[in-house]
């Protein structure tokens, strides 16, 4: 497989993932009926952030891939935190379940944590473009507890 075609693949994958749960979590997303914390962005802003964040996701694992520096703990935690992430939203929107959602949000970001640190020592670049999305849902990890937190 040409290089091009492995970065469109590894990023369509995250891409493709993130839209069906949009799907699948539209009907049940009320997220501006909801009271919010200080700092909580418009609606709006969350498909145009976690976009971005899926083409550094899929281009940081695409790094490793072309350069054969993939390995199976590195595909594993990949995969893992992908699943947990997609799982997230149907918890805390469809299931609205907010407190299980702040747990499994923070499992999501010790398996990110551990993704970032296992892509860098393999390649720098691939573990530094990990950060946003570790900063997002470290901001995600506050807005989910806030919200459960104010809204119980």
């Amino acid at each position: 497989m040409t290089n091009t075609k492995i970065y469109i693949k590894s990023i369509l994958i995250p891409v493709i993932i993130g839209a069906i749960v949009g799907l699948v979590t539209s009907s049940s997303i009320e997220y501006n009926a909801l009271q919010k914390p200080p700092l909580a962005p418009p609606g709006i802003l969350f498909p145009i952030v976690w976009t971005i964040l899926y083409i550094l996701m899929g281009t940081s694992y695409a790094i490793l891939k072309t350069k054969n520096q993939l390995d199976s703990e590195a595909i594993f935690l990949y995969n893992l935190q992908l699943f947990v992430n997609a799982m997230w939203s149907i918890i805390f929107f469809n299931l609205e379940w907010r407190f299980f959602a702040f747990i499994w949000i923070l499992i999501l970001d010790f398996l990110v944590i551990a993704m970032i640190m296992n892509f860098y020592h393999k390649n720098k670049l691939a573990g530094l473009l990990q950060i946003p999305y570790l900063l997002w849902i470290l901001f995600a990890t506050y807005l989910n507890l806030s919200i459960y937190l104010i809204n119980r």
